[in-house]
């Protein structure tokens, strides 16, 4: 029994959702770290569920389980094979996902739908060969839309930004947080209520649609938006390969072709997307919340800063044997021709 299974056996308590596992012939342990009623569960991985059952004839089914293990040791949950599928947010493991940083890079001009489709088709032709998921098998590859600053003090202008302690997610976002002047703060996006609420942090950088998420219209009633975004966020959808191999040829057939890689990160695109509108408008509705958009000089100062972040983080791809400029090229091009 490794560490980790002696772990879940002794003290996790999973929750299932709603799911059609109970009809189905092969029945998905699928883990998840987010609160019940965020996107990710009901809407892309409940969505990754509904795709395979009509893929497959209603042969595989899914059962969502929430607290199997804490983010950062969601792969290796899927490598101990605790849970069959899970959801990585990659900046969660500093080091450990290096190529996943291409497509967090400020810069690009898309959405979420976007951006997650041009990322796994710059993984499929370039990122894979790094293997940064090594052992598992990768199901769909998504980005939210673009992260922005969420705080509980007044913000007009990047001067504002200077030393306000703000949480930070890893990646990207921890790379533009230095940039920024920010006091980056680390913790679990399930803990950035708490942390905001008790002053540990003044603000929180995420996409807009965690305002609904993690209730940041009652503890960061400001949001300071940088048109197209400080960042993206990288998530990863992996399989276990050992039970993906152990499905029968016409199972994993059909999830192949119908389900796995840019149909399924699609629709996860599509869903961020949503849920970055749905918030949006709770935000505007709200009396007591504040949407700031960047002035023109600020967006030109954070041009400079975000070539300086794209500098370093495309030589650290390139350490590893990859074109990153051509790689970012493509996700930029990708982008700007979808739904064209």
């Amino acid at each position: 029994m490794t560490k980790l299974t002696s772990f879940l056996a002794s003290t996790v308590v999973a929750f299932g959702m709603t799911t059609s596992a109970m009809a189905a012939d092969i029945n998905l342990t699928i883990s998840s770290w987010l609160p019940p009623t965020h996107p990710i569960n009901t809407d892309m991985l409940q969505g990754l569920i509904d795709m395979m059952g009509e893929a497959t004839d209603g042969k595989v089914g899914g059962e969502i389980k929430m607290g199997l293990a804490p983010p950062p040791a969601q792969m290796d949950l899927i490598l101990d094979g605790a849970a069959d599928i899970t959801i990585l947010f990659n900046g969660y493991q500093p080091g450990r996902f290096v190529g996943t940083k291409l497509i967090e890079l400020p810069g690009y001009e898309g959405n979420a739908e976007a951006a997650s489709v041009a990322y796994w088709r710059v993984h499929e032709k370039y990122l894979a060969e790094l293997d940064e998921f090594k052992g598992t098998k990768v199901v769909a590859l998504t980005t939210h839309g673009p992260g922005q600053i969420h705080s509980n003090k007044a913000v007009s202008g990047l001067a504002d930004l200077q030393d306000l302690k703000t949480r930070l997610g890893g990646g990207v976002s921890a790379d533009v947080g230095a940039e920024l002047g920010l006091i980056g703060i680390q913790v679990p996006a399930p803990k950035v209520y708490e942390t905001l609420a008790s002053g540990a942090a003044d603000a929180v950088a995420m996409n807009m649609g965690e305002r609904i998420s993690f209730k940041l219209n009652e503890v960061a009633k400001n949001v300071y938006e940088m048109p197209g975004g400080f960042y993206r966020g990288a998530f990863a959808v992996i399989m276990s390969q050992e039970k993906f191999d152990s499905l029968p040829d016409d199972v994993k057939t059909a999830l192949e072709e119908k389900v796995f890689g840019e149909t399924a990160s699609k629709m996860m695109g599509v869903a961020w997307d949503a849920s970055d509108v749905r918030a949006r408008e709770a935000t505007m509705a709200a009396g007591d919340n504040t949407i700031v958009t960047a002035s023109e000089e600020d967006q030109a100062a954070f041009a400079e800063m975000a070539e300086r972040v794209r500098t370093k983080v495309l030589a650290e791809i390139s350490e590893k044997g990859i074109d990153a400029n051509a790689a970012a090229e493509m996700v930029k091009a990708e982008m700007a021709a979808y739904g064209n």
